[in-house]
């Protein structure tokens, strides 16, 4: 079990500071961006899934990022509809790897946060392991995912009130880089599923 001992952060992004919560791990263990969902409906870095993100890989000694992105609490720069915030999460990327050169680096989104990590991610190659939970596959596309032969780790709850379940299953079909989780009942926030989706993040990881 890790000591959360979390260090507020500035780093620099590409519309000003962004803020950020950072957990040093054990030397040589993965090193992780998390982001949040929508910025424009109360996402933030503090989210409770997020935050439950984050703790299950600190809790595995893993090196772990949430910031938030441009325009939410004290991140400079204004909401640009996932294009601009895809950047802030390169930056995040750049940052944490310059904290942990030798350290595999990973990125995990919630929500909003997937399609806005995983574009970041796809542009950079550094990144060898993707995790997303609840992805909004319904409110945007993710179509640039297509080819990436990464691991990637998907969980959807059966239950969810904001993305439908259905759709999401139906974005990782055949795809045999993907471990799809689904959790049965839960909804989007998994505000009674806390452990089971934790344990399906973790299944696929070895730390």
């Amino acid at each position: 079990m890790t000591l959360h001992q979390h260090q507020k952060v500035m780093l620099a992004g590409p519309s000003g500071q962004l803020e950020g919560l950072y957990q040093k791990g054990e030397a040589g263990k993965p090193a992780i961006v998390v982001c949040h969902p929508h910025p424009q409906y109360g996402g933030t870095m503090r989210n409770k899934v997020v935050y439950w993100i984050a703790r299950a890989f600190e809790d595995r000694g893993c090196s772990v990022l949430r910031f938030n992105f441009r325009g939410v609490e004290k991140s400079e720069g204004e909401w640009d509809k996932g294009r601009g915030e895809s950047h802030d999460a390169s930056a995040a990327l750049d940052w944490l790897h310059k904290q942990h050169p030798d350290s595999p680096l990973w990125l995990a989104g919630f929500s909003f946060g997937c399609y806005a990590g995983l574009q970041a991610a796809r542009r950079d190659k550094r990144v060898s392991r993707l995790f997303a939970v609840a992805p909004a596959v319904n409110l945007w596309s993710f179509a640039f995912m297509q080819g990436d032969q990464r691991p990637f780790t998907v969980i959807s709850g059966t239950a969810d009130e904001i993305v439908p379940f259905e759709q999401v299953r139906a974005n990782v079909v055949g795809q045999s880089n993907i471990r799809f989780h689904h959790i049965e009942g839960a909804g989007h926030f998994f505000p009674e599923h806390k452990d089971q989706m934790i344990s399906a993040l973790m299944t696929d990881v070895r730390v």
